[in-house]
């Protein structure tokens, strides 16, 4: 028994809450500037055809009385929070996805805490109490399938399927709804006449692998039900970054450090919280024609310093001879390592040293932040 639970329109659920003025009211999260995107929008704005990640200017062509009001990323892990822990009184087994939504397994456990339905009923109840938010759950024998049924009767939904429902529902399950299908991989399936996912079940499954690869294997899992991936609690991030599109497109070099200083604070700071070094730094740059660029460094010794982070971004990008102006730039950690782990030094990496003291300061820095307030200290560079 696997439930899938998704805060509904989370980020517009909050604003609302918190400003009852918003109530019934379409709400659009994100910036108001010439770059701005939709971060969140409300049921009432999604009936305009507005949705996340669409461009503000766009939105508001679509919805022109939607209010649109800056997010808050604070208040909404304050909540999340709290959802979280909610979750986590039932069983260990919760598997955050991002900041609304998780995976819970709660196979076995129908003798303590009833059936899938009462389960789901309960654990919306006490969302409503401690948030006063409402979420929609999908439950399912497998996790793909656990996460499609949430999304079905939204807002405030529960859609069940038991595994005697597994194989009539692949059947008819629209291939575009399927997790992990983009949509070039989307117009590649449709080529071959595949609209459901139950339709992989008609070609060779030879034919389907050596067309889609790794994936291709995935898919004929999928199309019989199968779905070995488990519910993992607290996994670790494979990466960090940070990337932010610019007010207008510039080549200028001074604005552009600017950008990375504060992406590499960002990055920096979030390895230190999860306790991560890291021994690979990538900067990203979208041109103004949108041809995207990355460059990444490999570095002797994992570091969790934004300085260091900060400095081997600079150098990748001076190393970089821009073509065109900038739109988009942002900074990214991988080849992540617990910092706990003592590393191997040189009689005369002196430089490690330095490394370290940086990030004992940057340390001191997050904690007076967490105390007082994010932006209590920050570099003078970023006034």
């Amino acid at each position: 028994m696997i439930l899938h639970i998704d805060m509904d329109a989370f980020y517009a659920s909050v604003e609302q809450l918190d400003n009852p003025d918003l109530k019934g009211k379409p709400v659009m999260v994100g910036g108001y500037s010439k770059r701005g995107v939709v971060t969140a929008a409300s049921y009432e704005a999604r009936k305009f055809g507005v949705h996340s990640a669409m461009p503000m200017f766009k939105a508001k062509k679509l919805c022109p009385q939607g209010i649109v009001v800056p997010g808050r990323m604070e208040r909404y892990s304050e909540i999340s929070k709290k959802v979280f822990s909610l979750l986590e009184t039932l069983t260990p087994l919760v598997e955050p996805v991002s900041i609304d939504e998780a995976y819970v397994d709660l196979t076995g456990c129908e003798r303590i805490l009833g059936t899938p339905q009462e389960v789901a009923l309960n654990i919306k109840q006490r969302i409503k109490e401690a948030v006063d938010l409402s979420c929609s759950i999908g439950i399912a024998p497998v996790k793909f399938l656990a996460k499609i049924a949430s999304d079905i009767n939204k807002p405030d939904g529960l859609t069940i399927i038991t595994p005697g429902q597994v194989l009539n529902f692949i059947e008819s399950l629209p291939i575009r709804k399927v997790p992990g299908i983009g949509k070039v991989m989307l117009k590649t399936i449709e080529q071959l006449g595949i609209k459901t996912l139950g339709d992989i079940n008609k070609f060779p499954e030879k034919m389907i692998r050596k067309r889609f690869g790794k994936f291709g294997r995935r898919l004929i899992s999928l199309s019989k039900g199968s779905d070995d991936s488990a519910v993992t609690p607290h996994l670790e991030p494979k990466s960090v970054s940070t990337e932010s599109t610019l007010s207008e497109d510039t080549n200028n070099l001074n604005l552009l450090r600017r950008r990375l200083l504060k992406a590499s604070e960002q990055v920096g700071r979030r390895l230190r919280k999860h306790r991560l070094k890291t021994k690979t730094i990538s900067i990203k740059i979208k041109l103004s024609d949108f041809k995207q660029i990355t460059r990444s460094v490999t570095i002797k010794e994992p570091t969790g310093s934004s300085k260091t982070i900060y400095h081997n971004a600079i150098a990748l990008l001076d190393k970089y001879r821009l073509p065109k102006k900038v739109r988009l730039i942002g900074v990214g950690a991988s080849n992540l390592v617990d910092s706990k782990i003592p590393s191997q030094r040189g009689l005369f990496n002196s430089g490690e040293k330095i490394d370290e003291n940086w990030e004992k300061v940057e340390k001191a820095v997050d904690d007076i932040s967490n105390k007082f307030g994010k932006n209590t200290i920050k570099k003078a560079a970023l006034f």
